[in-house]
């Protein structure tokens, strides 16, 4: 249940804070007091639309925050499954920046606006004037049968399979599509695929093939160069090494006299060796270099096709072709396996629709075993409230599968003896709907775990005795619920634990909406106001006493 609500620069609220009762709790206030701008604000924490226009002081961010008790609510499985941290208590924050950037917190987590419609669709729902409009539509119509039935497990199921159908029937579809361009094109690219497999492309051979006709190209005169550098190192008449020979003997003859000579010595010892490896080397190298013009003209061919090869594809290298090659593959053996592909994928197509029929039989069959109790029940709800000869019938056909099942139902209304049963938006007034839904709520709250339910002046076009029996029915809701009723009716408002006023501050340059909780001979004389007006008569405020004296619960 939400055991306190914090509404920090929004719309006329400078800020307020509400901490309703566990039971009952009744709002009043004259209109346009700012009933529904605290709705609007908890919408928000239900995951709304944000508006930088609602802020109270364009300067500052807009905080609206909620704290909800939720133990025995069996919410655990939402949080787990939205990787969200659970605790009894449950605090929900909604920020507006001046900005208009919105964010939203679960204890503290930042989490997106789906995810907190998902949360906070556990812990409260609003009734609003809105849903007059929606109870016409067959996506209500069917929340309500699925709500009473508790189809949660089975919807969660057909939801499953549902999804599962729907993508194997996609890639069914999308593979039957591309079958007739990917036949159109295998030959083109078996054609392409058997060049490139033809070529017998390496990944690094440009690069070896360019360096060696560099080298075949220019021969002779790498071999003479070679030639005049080994002369010059280890010639026999005269050469570099003869020369350090020279000099290692005479740093020999004097290198016992002093550890520098020795070293010395040691140095030129070294660089002879190193000398006479260098000289091998070169003659080596000198040896392998061949002026071979055939090998040259070789590589010449194969350069030329891979050139040609990457200016076709517009490549720019040997391993762009690879890649290429290994593309044409898949989709040259794609076409060779294709009605080997369609076969599996349209045997996977048919299985998912096999098992969608299965859980869309189950829960379709949940939902008939239900049509005839809501019937009756909300027949005897509008018998007692004040409607005899008020009937719902609920038709129900089968449709092509969708997201939410297979039926399709219609909620037919007569409020007259001996009117067949129409459309609710053919049939029904304001204080028609305003039964209905009220019976609607009542039914469904036995069927729900849910904490808060929120509503905003149900009792439209009611009056009287219909109004005290609309207040009873959400007084008994109460007692496993915790109800916040916004209302214009004095019938109404005697019923609830608690009693909260919103009225409209002018003391300051700027006007505010505020609320405070009515102490017992406050809620007398709103009350009293409620049924005759400004300045009630003793009589009225007499009738007001006997009105609350009714609930010994009153707080």
């Amino acid at each position: 249940m939400l055991s306190h609500l914090l509404i920090k620069n929004y719309a006329l609220i400078d800020e307020l804070e509400l901490m309703p009762d566990r039971e009952l709790n009744i709002i009043t206030g004259e209109t346009g007091a700012g009933k529904s701008i605290m709705l609007g604000a908890i919408g928000l924490l239900l995951g709304n639309r944000a508006d930088t226009r609602a802020l109270y002081n364009p300067e500052q961010k807009c905080v609206i925050e909620g704290t909800f008790g939720v133990t025995g609510y069996a919410i655990e499985r939402i949080f787990d499954e939205e990787e969200l941290d659970y605790s009894n208590t449950c605090i929900v924050r909604r920020e507006i920046s001046v900005s208009g950037k919105s964010r939203a917190f679960v204890n503290d987590t930042p989490v997106n606006l789906e995810t907190l419609r998902r949360v906070t669709s556990q812990m409260m729902d609003i009734h609003s004037q809105h849903d007059s409009v929606l109870l016409g539509s067959n996506e209500y119509q069917l929340e309500i049968i699925d709500t009473y039935a508790q189809n949660d497990n089975l919807l969660r199921s057909y939801r499953t399979d549902y999804q599962t159908y729907r993508t194997k029937k996609a890639a069914y579809d999308q593979l039957q599509s591309e079958a007739a361009s990917m036949r159109k094109e295998f030959d083109y690219n078996n054609f392409l695929y058997e060049e490139l497999v033809k070529a017998q492309l390496q990944p690094d051979e440009q690069e070896s093939l360019e360096q060696e006709l560099t080298i075949l190209e220019n021969a002779e005169e790498i071999k003479e160069r070679l030639q005049l550098a080994y002369e010059y190192l280890d010639n026999t008449e005269q050469s570099v090494i003869d020369f350090l020979k020279g000099a290692v003997s005479n740093l020999a003859y004097i290198s016992k006299l002093s550890d520098q000579y020795e070293q010395l010595q040691q140095r030129a010892q070294s660089s002879l060796i190193e000398l006479r490896d260098l000289a091998d080397e070169i003659s080596t190298e000198q040896d392998q270099v061949e002026v071979d013009d055939v090998r040259a003209e070789t590589i010449r061919e194969r350069l030329n096709l891979l050139y040609q090869l990457q200016t076709k594809h517009q490549v720019k290298d040997v391993q762009a072709l690879i890649a290429l090659r290994n593309e044409l593959a898949q989709k040259v053996s794609k076409v060779l396996n294709l009605d080997d592909a369609l076969g599996e994928a349209k045997a996977q197509a048919s299985a998912a629709y096999a098992q969608l029929q299965i859980s869309a039989e189950a829960l379709s069959a949940s939902r008939q075993a239900v049509l005839s109790p809501i019937e009756q029940e909300i027949g005897t709800l509008l018998y007692d409230l004040g409607m005899p000869n008020a009937s719902l019938k609920i038709q129900a056909e089968t449709s092509k599968p969708t997201l939410a099942g297979v039926d399709t139902i219609s909620f037919l209304f007569s409020a007259n003896k001996g009117m067949k049963p129409q459309q609710l938006k053919n049939v029904a007034s304001g204080g028609e709907f305003s039964r209905l839904m009220m019976a609607i709520k009542y039914i469904l709250a036995s069927k729900r775990s849910l904490p808060t339910i929120i509503f905003d002046e149900i009792d439209t076009g009611v009056s009287g005795e219909i109004a005290i029996k609309m207040g009873n029915m959400m007084h008994d809701m109460s007692h496993s619920h915790q109800i916040i009723a916004i209302t214009h009716l004095h019938q109404i408002a005697g019923q609830g634990t608690a009693h909260y006023f919103v009225y409209k501050d002018h003391s300051s340059d700027k006007t505010v909406s505020r609320i405070k909780k009515l102490t017992l001979d406050e809620r007398i004389n709103e009350i009293a106001q409620m049924i005759g007006g400004k300045n009630p008569s003793a009589s009225v405020l007499k009738n007001a006493r006997e009105i609350l004296k009714k609930r010994a619960t009153v707080k």
